[in-house]
């Protein structure tokens, strides 16, 4: 009885810390790079799901979302339908999603790309890309600009609007 009346309080004060904390305001400020201080992404050239060669060179002008992610990973799962949303409502504005897994090989990853309905192109990670981009921990978001620079890095999930609102200020760049 004497403990739980010392850690009640605790208890109560962190779960209205949380509760103030879901109900902060979604329009937060995008936590990008400022044009000026953009480092340029690393080059890659991967195969994607069908055979065909993936290259960030082959995609310039374009505002491009790294996904780096493996099917095991929850944190993976939960995002990717909003990657599907975002590929499916900015698609049209020069923007492209590509997955990029470090799963071992396709017998993992094509069941799930069909399961799900993945509408962007997807590739399997060699050494060198995850040597290029520092992956430890997945996910790992790379919102890359239209002259393919790095304009904000995020390992693990974040909040889906302050993603969707990252993107849409690259966008408008």
């Amino acid at each position: 009885s004497k403990l739980l009346s010392r850690v009640l309080p605790g208890i109560a004060a962190a779960a209205v810390l949380i509760t103030a904390y879901r109900s902060l305001p979604a329009t937060r400020l995008p936590r990008t790079a400022p044009e000026s201080g953009r480092k340029p992404a690393p080059q890659f050239s991967l195969i994607d799901g069908r055979g065909v060669p993936l290259r960030l060179s082959g995609l310039k002008g374009k505002v491009i979302l790294l996904d780096f992610w493996e099917t095991s990973c929850v944190p993976c799962r939960v995002q990717i339908p909003w990657l599907i949303r975002f590929q499916r409502v900015y698609g049209n504005r020069n923007f492209q999603v590509v997955g990029i897994s470090i799963d071992e090989g396709w017998e993992q990853v094509q069941p799930f790309i069909k399961k799900t309905a993945i509408n962007y192109p997807m590739a399997l990670a060699n050494d060198d890309i995850e040597r290029a981009y520092s992956i430890e921990a997945t996910p790992t978001t790379v919102l890359i600009d239209k002259s393919g620079r790095v304009a904000a890095t995020h390992v693990g999930l974040i909040d889906q609007k302050q993603f969707e609102a990252e993107i849409q200020s690259v966008i408008a760049e």
